[in-house]
Order: structure tokens, then sequence, then C-alpha cells
């Protein structure tokens, strides 16, 4: 075997251990979270509310209120993500302006998401006065996505040749024709990978939602975005660190883990459907 050969076989071999280690963590992951949660899942779970001080009933009003946190949160930040990476993209100017913009995005990217509830507690609840509510909690999970969402976005924006635009300058479009009919359809599946990352990440957050949305219990379904709800990250942080009867709680805390877990990649799948999709139409 030569030199070469010795690199490329242990190079490979390495690359194999890693994704098996990888594997073996997620399958560990997924083993532990169901074999403890699985049991708890039930009809009744799914659509009751929770009964004797949560040590009974189901996780109804939490499921209600992370699908209405995340659903409106991506709505805000998806369009905003997007239109900044258009200017940064298409008409940033100068370099100087957008580099620095772009710093500062980098910057909002890594900050702590405890931060970010602090910020969305004096700004939106008590600055502009929206209380805990769904809209309050929806537009601080908005700002915490928004970094990834921009970054994606622009990615996606300058991953689409050059040749494309100048073909349609040429051909007589105008910029904003060319945008909206080139290089945004283009771009569409890698924005969607954005945004799943961005809805993983918004619907298991408790730390912006604690002091902005959630509610330690509540039997009543939200019936405006001014109501405070139940969310299923925060469910699980209350049972078990605020739980009184830790012997019933903790299954319930598992169980709800394990929905938590099946609505982020229902949603996840639903996305890569649509991107799959998209770029099969693109090859036709």
């Amino acid at each position: 075997m030569t030199k070469r050969e010795l690199k490329q076989f242990l190079g490979v071999n390495a690359l194999r251990f890693f994704i098996a280690v990888t594997a073996i963590f997620l399958i560990l992951f997924l083993y532990v979270i169901i074999s403890k949660g699985g049991k708890m899942i039930s009809w009744s779970f799914l659509t009751e509310s929770p009964k004797k001080y949560m040590t009974e009933g189901g996780i109804f009003p939490a499921i209600v209120g992370t699908f209405w946190l995340t659903i409106i949160s991506i709505g805000i930040s998806l369009p905003l993500g997007v239109f900044t990476a258009i200017y940064m993209v298409s008409y940033g100017k100068p370099a100087w302006f957008v580099r620095s913009v772009r710093i500062a995005i980098n910057t909002l990217a890594g900050v702590p998401s405890i931060i970010y509830g602090l910020f969305g507690l004096t700004v939106f609840v008590q600055l502009m006065k929206l209380d805990v509510s769904i809209l309050a909690g929806s537009l601080t999970l908005a700002i915490l996505a928004l970094p990834v969402m921009i970054n994606a976005s622009e990615e996606a924006l300058r991953s689409v040749p050059q040749d494309f635009r100048e073909a349609s300058l040429a051909l007589g479009a105008t910029e904003r024709q060319t945008i909206l009919r080139v290089l945004l359809p283009t771009a569409l599946p890698n924005i969607l990978t954005g945004t799943i990352i961005s809805i993983g990440r918004v619907a298991g957050e408790t730390a912006p939602i604690l002091f902005t949305a959630a509610t330690f219990y509540t039997r009543r379904l939200p019936t405006s975005v001014m109501d405070e709800v139940m969310v299923l990250p925060y469910h699980i942080y209350a049972l078990m660190t605020e739980g009184a009867h830790a012997d019933k709680q903790v299954p319930i805390a598992y169980g709800t883990a394990v929905v938590l877990l099946a609505l982020v990649l229902l949603v996840s799948t639903i996305a890569i459907i649509i991107r799959y999709n998209i770029r099969k139409k693109r090859k036709w």
C-alpha cells in the first residue's frame, strides 16, 4: 500500500467512525426519550387538559400554544430574513455597511437565548404593553430566529449562479423582476433549509418565552394573540423542576418531550417534502 493509499484508507475509515459514533448517540438519545415517554402517549394525553395539579390528564393546551408561537414567529421572521438577505445581496452599499450588518447578525446568532427573553420582557411586555401573550412571545422568538433566517437566505441567494442574473438582465428584465422571478425561485429550496433549522430552534426554546408568553398552568385555550399560553418546552421544565409529585409528573414530562420531538419532526418533514417538490419541478 502506497503512502497516498494509506492516507485515503485512514481518512475514509475515520469518517466512517465519526458517522457511526454520531448514529449511536442519535439512537441512544431517541431510545432514552421514547422508552421513558412513549408509554404516556395516548389519545387522551394528546387531547385533554392537565388535571390535579398536572399529575393527570393531557397536554393539549401546551400543544396548541406551541403551534401558534411557532407559526406566528416563523411567519414574522421568514419574510424579514428574506428581504434583509435580498437587500444585502442585491442592493447593499457601501460595502462597509453590509459588513457591519453581517457582523451584527452573526453576533446576534451567538447571543444566549435567555438574553432574548429579557429583551422581550423589557420591550414587548413592559414598554409596548403587550403583557405576557402569544404576540409578545412570537415577536421575541422571531428575533431569535432572524439571524439564522438571514444567513440561510443570504447563502441561498449567493449560491444562485451569476449567469442566471446576467441572462435575465440581458433579456430586458428589471432588477426587481430578476429577483422575484429568477433569484428567489432558484434559491427557495435552500431558504427552506434555513426555515427548517429555525422551526426546530423556535419550537424547543424555553428561556425566551419564560417571561413573554408562557404560563405555568391553564385549562383554557387561547382565543387571541393577547392570551398567555402553555407551551411544551416550558411544560417540561415546570414538571421537572417545580412539581411536587415527581413519581407522576416526570413520566408526563418525558411524554411531553416525545410529543415535542414528534411535532418538530413532522413540521420539518413537511418542509423537506415541499423543498423536494420544488427541486423536482425545477429539474423539469
